[in-house]
């Protein structure tokens, strides 16, 4: 078996597609999902699972929370391995952490197909993207009372696609704790 999470996109947010993790965790076991546990209402469930491709346990699981929920869910897989190798190279080394700093990552269901010099500075210099790959996005916002982390969205958005889900930095943390 195989450690995975599924990051689920735009459940329980603004009061719009509420899924309590509890039901989520029941449809994840009814599935033959082992080991499930959900970590956050945002949407992040870890299970185990025979290994497979990634795309296919998207596909199951789309279906699933569809039939399950009434409503569309994206969803993104990613192999807990893949993560910790993620956070082994320390993707935020070097940047200075406040209060008002929130560390990022956008994971891209799709290869990306933007044209944004990385890298990305807004002009306000509080929003930063310092690097990207093909299935990831790396960025820092600094909380002041004209960047909120919801334009932080919309740029990420429009580079990359609706078909994306932004995890705090530390949610990362806590679900590679949790798989251990």
């Amino acid at each position: 078996m195989s450690k995975y999470v599924a990051f689920l996109r735009g459940i329980n947010v603004g009061g719009h597609k509420k899924v309590k993790m509890e039901d989520l965790r029941k449809t994840f076991m009814s599935t033959g999902f082992e080991n499930v546990k959900t970590l956050l209402a945002s949407g992040n469930v870890l299970f185990e699972a025979p290994k497979t491709a990634e795309n296919s346990l998207v596909q199951q699981i789309g279906k699933m929370l569809e039939k399950t929920f009434g409503f569309e869910i994206g969803v993104i897989i990613r192999s807990i391995d893949g993560l910790q190798k993620l956070a082994d190279q320390n993707p935020f080394q070097g940047i200075e952490v406040t209060p008002k700093t929130r560390l990022y990552i956008t994971f891209l269901s799709d290869k990306p197909n933007s044209s944004l010099k990385i890298p990305y500075q807004s002009p306000d210099g509080n929003f930063k993207i310092l690097s990207a790959t093909n299935s990831e996005v790396f960025s820092v916002l600094i909380v002041t009372p004209n960047s909120r982390s919801v334009d932080l969205m919309n740029v990420l958005e429009k580079e990359y696609g609706r078909k994306i889900t932004t995890r705090n930095w530390n949610t990362i943390e806590k679900i590679l704790k949790a798989a251990e």
